[in-house]
């Protein structure tokens, strides 16, 4: 399972406050919301734009309600995971040969 930025939801904005025409110029503060599961992360701290949207993953990923996504995925998968092995046991297997002009199951 990988999260990359096409799950997630990019805003920019002014971050404001102290620190000059830098701050009121340019839209360096970053908010990530990952989508499937409604978790945020935001910085403003930093003065460039990529290192404000890296700590803003940061902590979008650690948060407790992407944490609890990401339980539930990995729980999804495993179940996902063990009926297919389950599906897949020889004796579920069936297959259709051709024999004599008619298919006949086997």
């Amino acid at each position: 399972m990988s999260v990359t930025l096409a799950d997630c939801r990019v805003d920019t904005f002014r971050s404001g406050g102290k620190g000059g025409q830098n701050q009121n110029k340019r839209e360096t503060g970053v908010r990530i919301t990952h989508e499937p599961s409604g978790a945020v992360g935001e910085s403003r701290e930093e003065r460039s734009q990529l290192q404000n949207k890296q700590a803003a993953f940061k902590r979008m990923a650690s948060s407790p309600k992407f944490q609890l996504w990401v339980k539930r995925q990995v729980g999804r998968e495993d179940l996902q995971r063990a009926q297919v092995e389950r599906d897949m046991w020889p004796v579920n297997l069936k297959t259709e040969v051709r024999e004599s002009g008619t298919w006949v199951e086997r």
